[in-house]
């Protein structure tokens, strides 16, 4: 209304004529249409939109790039402020992308994640995971839903079949209720299997059935172990080495895991919304290019931290006794109980067997992606547990090579 009697006043001035005012209101209508794919006329009409339909073409609008551009990409990111949500959101933003960011926590559990994208481009909105309206409101203006919940442990409010399956399951179901969703990627976890001894990779495969069962073009993702400077492994590690001088080896420490840079793992999402729709309605299982037992990773973390390495060896009886009692107690005591570290009892479960990519599956590789060795930069954070700084343990080779130490001849 305040437009429309500028430009009556302006008319009555005689500085704007007819053709201007219909110029004016043209370019105002423009202006205000919200961003989507092919510049729709906003979220609450995109159930017009023609559904997701394999090879229909890019999602990703060309133009120049970078995180002042636009994409086209309009992104609900489940789970951002998590380990891997931070990198998701970095990467979907630098290259332009508006991301949405739910979140239940308190206001400053997001605010890492403002920076990482031009002025409003990063849209925190406050979230029930239980309230269907409000999921609803977190993806009534995007066109990409991103699912990353999950939990590697059991709460007395969440467990593992309403976050890794339930909510999962609910997602999908709203997405495609939605009509402009056209991109839906669950990530799911490497070696989830109704048959596995884990109930969390049990609850990862049954979100995944759940998942393409409701939205049949969603793209599944299985990540191996994650690796990066907020891991959950080797700075737990870490830190129980330098707190108590050994770490506890589980079953000797002979499982073989394939342990995957976080990064690839996000440049694997991003990647698959940038193809034509080939990756829709496939599952790709992400693991880095290295096989480790838990000992060698573990060689790999003493190596890091210049610690002379000692383990205890924990047999898988032995392990699930010291991890058992938190898991009976969770829900029959009147408060909560410590987060479990080094003793969680259904990834103790998960170690009893190996967990590496399927021969014939869809890997880093069909996403034109080469994952890091973790050898080198992505295991550098470790480098903090020193116990006399950076430098501490290292050899005249290492100090002649760095750039702060001239070479002597």
């Amino acid at each position: 209304m305040q437009a429309a009697a500028l430009r009556r006043h302006l008319l009555d001035q005689h500085h704007l004529s007819p053709a201007s005012s219909a110029a004016f209101s043209a370019f105002r209508s423009a202006a205000l249409a919200p961003q989507g794919l092919g510049g729709a006329d906003g979220a609450r009409h995109m159930s017009a939109r023609a559904p997701a339909v394999k090879g229909a073409g890019h999602l990703v609008r060309k133009g120049t790039g970078g995180r002042s551009s636009v994409s086209g990409i309009v992104a609900t990111v489940f789970g951002a402020t998590g380990f891997l949500g931070r990198y998701v959101v970095q990467q979907l933003a630098k290259m332009g992308s508006q991301v949405l960011v739910p979140f239940r926590g308190c206001e400053d559990s997001h605010r890492h994640l403002k920076l990482m994208g031009d002025l409003g481009q990063i849209v925190p909105m406050k979230y029930n995971p239980r309230d269907v309206n409000s999921i609803k409101a977190s993806v009534a203006k995007s066109n990409v839903v991103i699912n990353l919940i999950g939990r590697e442990f059991e709460t007395r409010n969440y467990g593992f079949e309403e976050v890794n399956h339930n909510m999962a399951e609910q997602l999908a179901m709203i997405s495609k209720e939605h009509g402009g969703i056209v991109r839906f990627i669950q990530v799911s976890a490497l070696g989830a299997s109704a048959s596995s001894p884990s109930r969390l990779l049990q609850a990862k495969a049954a979100g995944e059935e759940s998942v393409l069962k409701e939205f049949p073009e969603a793209t599944i993702m299985r990540p191996a172990t994650l690796i990066g400077t907020e891991d959950r492994i080797l700075n737990r590690w870490a830190m129980y080495a330098k707190n108590w001088g050994f770490l506890p080896l589980v079953g000797g420490g002979s499982t073989k895991i394939q342990p995957v840079y976080v990064v690839d793992v996000a440049a694997a999402i991003v990647n698959s919304l940038k193809d034509d729709g080939t990756s829709m309605g496939k599952t790709y299982e992400l693991g880095g290019p290295d096989v480790y037992t838990i000992r060698d990773l573990a060689e790999l973390m003493f190596e890091t931290i210049r610690e002379w390495p000692r383990y205890v060896n924990l047999p898988f009886p032995i392990a699930r006794a010291i991890a058992t009692p938190r898991e009976l107690l969770l829900n029959k005591v009147p408060f909560p109980l410590p987060t479990p570290s080094n003793f969680n009892l259904d990834q103790i479960n998960a170690l009893s067997v190996d967990n590496l990519v399927s021969e014939d599956a869809l890997t880093f590789a069909d996403l034109e992606i080469k994952p890091h060795k973790l050898k080198g930069y992505p295991t550098e954070f470790l480098v903090c547990y020193r116990k006399g700084g950076p430098s501490f343990g290292s050899t005249v080779s290492e100090k002649m090579g760095s750039a702060d130490v001239a070479p002597r001849f």
